[in-house]
């Protein structure tokens, strides 16, 4: 089957992504936590803080590529930044 492209970077996307959920729930099981309100004024869990983190990411990745083009390297620390920022303040 050849409909999708698979790459290296496709598949550690994935991988990451997975790794980051087991370990959201080993922590959920290890620590229960209790919602806390941020700085958007909502209630908002571990999985919460990691959907915000991660669509925003999404964001910022495709708006390098709209203006910068497809040198992500800089983007990636960028998102990591916006993901500590949204973890620790959201």
């Amino acid at each position: 089957m050849e409909w999708m492209a698979w790459t290296w970077p496709t598949a550690a996307f994935f991988a990451i992504i997975a790794s980051i959920l087991i370990t959201l729930t080993v922590l959920a099981i290890k620590f229960p936590e209790t919602p806390r309100v941020g700085i958007l004024g909502i209630e908002t869990t571990r999985g919460d803080r990691l959907f915000i983190s991660l669509l925003g990411s999404a964001f910022i990745n495709l708006g390098w590529l709209g203006v910068v083009g497809a040198n992500q390297g800089l983007a990636l620390i960028l998102c990591l930044i916006y993901a500590a920022i949204v973890f620790k303040w959201v």
